[in-house]
């Protein structure tokens, strides 16, 4: 998020205040993850699906963990600021923390390609929707990273995906075809998270930002890799 804000020069279009909400949210977004994905907790009948009514339960106690935290005097880095601006605060980050909710991800990313043709720093609505954006790529940026860093964390959410289905396999809860070890591999996960979700969202933003083209980059060539390990993965299964 930082580097974000640093090579678009958000911190002159926007107000400090805004800034804030963006790293505030960046840091916090994932606080508490239990490991599954709103499907199960929603699909098992969890605590938190019971406390949140099924609404974004995992994003709604991401933005209660938080607060929580920050209730604390030794934590409380928003004890100096009006009440005017904490309400400012709280419900600034509280919006950019359920955008994450990939339930949300094709109605955030429609608003903003809307936006598009004119959009206005000093608009309240645009600069909100701006902001859900840039969390929302920080959220699902591991693609844009070099290869070497990025493929280890990948690996790492494969499993929670697959420990996730097989415990819903063993409930007899919903399996999602994308987390299930069975229908899955890492080629074909990526590919399809590259080409449907990362590259439509990174190539939206880069339309208002041209300077973050290069961040596109890397996405593009990890979406060459693994479809080239899908294609060969695929020929050795058919010569087999």
């Amino acid at each position: 998020m930082y580097g974000l804000i640093w090579l678009t020069d958000l911190q002159s279009k926007i107000s400090t205040i805004d800034l804030l909400i963006m790293l505030t949210s960046a840091l916090c977004h994932d606080l508490d993850h239990p490991g599954y994905n709103n499907a199960y907790q929603i699909n098992a009948q969890t605590e938190l699906a019971l406390r949140y009514n099924d609404i974004s339960p995992l994003e709604n106690h991401h933005c209660a963990v938080a607060f929580s935290i920050m209730s604390k005097p030794e934590c409380n880095i928003l004890k100096n600021v009006t009440c005017e601006h904490y309400k400012h605060i709280r419900g600034g980050v509280i919006r950019c923390i359920l955008a994450t909710d990939m339930a949300r991800h094709n109605d955030i990313l429609s608003q903003f390609k809307s936006f598009q043709p004119v959009f206005d720093f000093s608009n309240k609505e645009h600069k909100e929707v701006l902001m859900k954006i840039m969390v929302k790529v920080s959220d699902i940026s591991n693609e844009a990273r070099p290869m070497a860093v990025a493929e280890p964390w990948l690996d790492c959410l494969l499993q929670e995906f697959f420990h996730q289905s097989d415990s819903e396999k063993l409930k007899g809860l919903p399996v999602a075809p994308f987390m299930d070890r069975d229908k899955v591999s890492k080629p074909s996960s990526q590919t399809n998270f590259i080409r449907f979700v990362l590259l439509p969202l990174f190539s939206e933003l880069t339309k208002l930002f041209p300077c973050l083209q290069h961040i596109v980059e890397p996405v593009r060539r990890a979406l060459q890799h693994y479809s080239d390990l899908e294609s060969a993965s695929q020929k050795g299964t058919s010569s087999a």
